[in-house]
């Protein structure tokens, strides 16, 4: 195996695989990243079993040849190289990198001892603009839950045409928050499909779409294939195919409050900077903040004490429809939902004390964030 290739497309492919590319006890060759030089084009690939990323670089191939050698190790020296051209050639079972005046000669394996990445070429398709799936999986991720204990809820609902709707309903839920993204379809099948795909997977994908580098970032799209147990993306160069998790996704809209007691009507920004102050005054582990609206004065008061620091009052300015009420909420799960909503107006939706509370974005309709409270 003999080619060269840029630094800058060398590089980018490597961050893209080597974070798959990590130790493992029973496997250790997962710790390596699988180079297939061929036709002008080098595919470099990592699995971890149940997900696999595959990326194709531009390179000029003089002998073809498959070899594998370790992720990070690899991404580590290139990174450091100044020089824009870099040779590879395999030598007695040893990859030999040279980039302007530096060389090494890096330990590997055979690449038919590396895991078959498996092809997926038939099922479901769907496209749909790139920028906006990765803001849609970024505005839900946070709120799978990070235990396995229920494996449905660790990753992330994918609803593709729901009720009649030419549209992909993203959702998560840790039990005690909840977050909903609707994203157009540009191109779509007329079935309606729901699956679930791993929190990890979803992690890939958003750092596959937010790549810069000219092979990957020239693609407007991002396509999506659905078989009955994998889930592919395909955006530019990249291929990332990854199971689904097996399961029923609980059927959350039962838990979305349909009629409210109390609606106020805020400017995010201003809400985001006091419920970071008033979360410098909880206590550890409980993270509570109350939050009172108050129609008679218009305005939303939020509170916190902590026996350790003190405690903090503040007050935000708000449009407000409806009766008095409050409610106590964890700052971290609050701040999560007005931190991913779009645009400068943001609404807040109570029924009770008792009841989960619901925030939404007056600019983006497709987006809901919902807390369950604190019970007292």
């Amino acid at each position: 195996m003999k080619f060269s290739c840029t630094k800058e497309n060398l590089s980018q492919a490597l961050s893209l695989c080597a974070g798959l590319a990590t130790k493992n006890v029973n496997l250790p060759i997962l710790s390596n990243v699988l180079l297939k030089a061929e036709a002008q084009r080098v595919e470099i690939s990592s699995t971890n079993l149940e997900l696999a990323i595959v990326v194709s670089v531009r390179a000029i191939v003089d002998v073809p040849g498959v070899f594998t050698v370790p992720g990070r190790t690899l991404l580590d020296f290139v990174n450091l190289m100044t020089e824009e051209k870099i040779d590879f050639e395999l030598k007695d079972n040893e990859l030999s990198v040279v980039c302007g005046r530096s060389a090494t000669k890096i330990k590997g394996a055979p690449g038919d001892e590396f895991p078959v990445i498996p092809a997926m070429n038939e099922g479901k398709g769907f496209a749909l603009l790139a920028r906006d799936f990765k803001k849609g999986l970024s505005e839900v991720a946070a709120s799978t839950a990070k235990s396995d204990i229920r494996p449905e809820l660790s990753g992330v609902y994918f609803g593709f045409n729901i009720d009649g709707e030419k549209k992909l309903t993203l959702a998560a839920t840790d039990s005690y928050r909840l977050a909903e993204k609707k994203l157009s379809l540009e191109q779509s099948v007329e079935e309606n499909i729901k699956i679930i795909v791993p929190g990890r997977t979803v992690g890939e994908m958003m750092h596959i779409l937010g790549a810069s580098g000219s092979e990957i970032s020239e693609e407007k799209n991002a396509r999506v294939l659905v078989s009955e147990n994998q889930i592919a993306l395909h955006y530019g160069s990249v291929q990332l195919v990854s199971r689904l998790v097996d399961g029923q996704y609980p059927d959350y809209p039962q838990i979305i409050p349909k009629e409210f007691k109390t609606s106020a009507q805020f400017e995010v920004n201003k809400l985001i900077k006091e419920i970071k102050a008033a979360s410098l005054f909880t206590t550890v582990g409980v993270n509570a903040i109350n939050v009172e609206i108050n129609p008679e004065t218009g305005l939303i008061n939020i509170s916190s004490t902590s026996t350790q620091t003190g405690e903090y009052k503040s007050e935000v300015e708000s449009d407000i429809t409806g009766e008095k009420n409050n409610i106590l909420l964890n700052h971290r799960y609050f701040l999560d939902g007005l931190s991913n909503m779009e645009g400068q107006t943001g609404e807040i939706q109570m029924i009770n004390a008792d009841s989960p509370c619901l925030l939404k974005s007056k600019e983006d309709p497709d987006y809901l964030y919902i807390v369950m409270p604190i019970r007292q």
